[in-house]
């Protein structure tokens, strides 16, 4: 077996002598893994791993660590208020990480976008319930502007929940999501104990 060479690129981001690769792509080098990390939210969109075994005819005395992996997904139980239906029921709702230019912290996005049908969705946040207590987690609510201001078909399970007392009707669909602490950078599962708190959320709308 032939002793390892020494190969001198230029590094990607620093252009200085390297002889460490991304692993991934095999065409990319770094002179260190910070480095790569670093370049990865623009190297990313050029990164294919080979189509077949490349011999480049020398070899190369280490390979840089790979890109970092992709965020993945997360899941939680969340409310639907559905227009057409009785009674409000749990779904599974996914939210995608923060964007990276983000600052760390930042809380997932929900994607809720499915529900509304006219695309258009904004948010409000809950931090009071019964009798005007604080809520330990707020609950963050979706909903369609242009659905209340259309005068749209009443949503039947929000009429229901709180037996048509409410001073106005609410219309449209409703997604409540639940953060998971007062600093709201992510989500726990919703569930009917936070009921009570919608119902007098509703029942106060105006």
């Amino acid at each position: 077996m032939q002793g390892m060479q020494t190969i001198d690129q230029p590094c990607t981001v620093c252009s200085c002598p390297t002889s460490m690769w991304c692993s991934r792509c095999q065409s990319a080098w770094y002179c260190c893994p910070e480095h790569l990390h670093s370049d990865w939210p623009r190297h990313r969109k050029e990164c294919m791993p080979p189509t077949h075994n490349t011999n480049t005819g020398y070899s190369v005395n280490m390979i840089a660590t790979p890109p970092p992996a992709e965020p993945q997904y997360v899941s939680v139980s969340a409310i639907l208020f559905a227009p057409e239906e009785e009674r409000p029921r749990i779904i599974t709702v996914n939210c995608r990480p923060a964007s990276r230019g983000s600052h760390s912290g930042m809380c997932p996005i929900p994607v809720v976008q499915s529900y509304f049908p006219d695309g258009i969705t904004e948010g409000i946040v809950l931090t009071q319930g019964l009798n005007g207590e604080a809520l330990r987690f707020p609950l963050h609510l979706w909903y369609s502007p242009t659905a209340l201001q259309k005068d749209s078909p009443i949503n039947r399970s929000i009429y229901n929940i709180t037996s048509g007392s409410a001073p106005k009707a609410w219309c449209g669909a409703v997604v409540v999501l639940k953060y998971n602490g007062s600093r709201r950078q992510g989500y726990a599962d919703a569930g009917s104990n936070d009921l009570p708190a919608l119902s007098a959320y509703f029942l106060a709308y105006k």
